[in-house]
């Protein structure tokens, strides 16, 4: 779902938009990328909030939910940290958001 102004209120800011971040540790080492969060934090420009992560049970990767109205500032945010790791980005809704718009159609 692409960032959109809400309808009913003109001028509002865009509706912010969830994205599934999935970070591959290059040479799959992971110990690089804790260092640097342990010693720097996430890093993430004002606008994009993390949500919650999770790490596979092998350290090869990490399943990150972030979420802004601006997707340049993902794109910001993985620049500090392209050096240490791959990403794949996929925007997402919440199942209660696909059960909304998908329930007329069942």
């Amino acid at each position: 779902m692409l960032p959109v102004m809400a309808e009913d209120n003109p001028g509002s800011f865009p509706q912010k938009t969830l994205y599934m971040v999935v970070e591959h540790f290059k040479n799959q080492d992971p110990i690089p990328v804790y260092r640097r969060f342990r010693d720097h934090g996430r890093m993430q420009p004002d606008g994009l909030v993390y949500v919650s992560s999770w790490i596979d049970d092998r350290f090869e990767r990490c399943y990150q939910l972030m979420e802004t109205h601006d997707r340049a500032l993902l794109d910001q945010w993985m620049a500090k940290w392209h050096d240490l790791m791959d990403f794949e980005v996929f925007p997402v809704v919440t199942s209660k958001e696909a059960v909304a718009q998908l329930g007329p159609r069942l």
